[in-house]
């Protein structure tokens, strides 16, 4: 059996789960979110959690799992204390700004060394602040956080030498020396 897929999800107090055939809905304070699941899961409610439990006995079904048990954990947490990524802006004259976009959306205006400032629009579910040189990334799917965070941070990568970029506040970056400076011999 599955050591990830055989754990239990807690459902914590203010979140509502519900399942219809192949399709499962979680709601909660931060919002509401769904899913649906291959016919080799299955589900099983209890009073304070859920079982996902497989039909086959096959690798792949193994693998299924603990995928989607992974995947409704998630989302339970996602709708009750939501994810967040923080990006660490680093160079001169490097900044960020935050405007409104075209039908209120939340936009980032990066300047980050190039000729022009680089506009990212905030996706659906997805809440941007900025403080200072940080900006925070909030929402309800892990999975959205995570690849909004990654976009801004290719916007402009961290550089090895003086470490000018766009990473996030927990990453070190590897730093490289400089040019040496060569020792000249005194005997010319």
């Amino acid at each position: 059996m599955s050591k990830i897929g055989r754990r239990p999800i807690i459902i914590p107090e203010g979140v509502t789960v519900e399942v219809h055939g192949q399709e499962i809905e979680v709601k909660g304070p931060k919002g509401q979110t769904g899913l649906r699941f291959p016919s080799e899961i299955s589900l099983t409610k209890m009073e304070n959690g859920i079982i996902v439990k497989r039909i086959s006995n096959s690798k792949s079904s193994k693998a299924l799992q603990g995928l989607y048990r992974n995947l409704i954990n998630n989302m339970v947490i996602g709708v009750s204390q939501g994810f967040r990524k923080q990006l660490a802006i680093s160079g001169l004259g490097f900044r960020v700004a935050l405007s409104q976009g075209e039908g209120g959306k939340q936009k980032l205006v990066l300047s980050v060394g190039f000729s022009h400032p680089v506009e990212v629009e905030a996706p659906e579910g997805i809440a941007f602040s900025v403080a200072k040189n940080i900006i925070t990334i909030e929402g309800i799917d892990k999975q959205l956080v995570g690849e909004v965070a990654a976009k801004i941070k290719s916007l402009k990568k961290p550089e090895p030498y003086k470490g000018k970029g766009i990473r996030y506040v927990d990453e070190t970056i590897r730093r490289k020396p400089g040019k040496a400076v060569v020792k000249t011999s005194g005997a010319a």
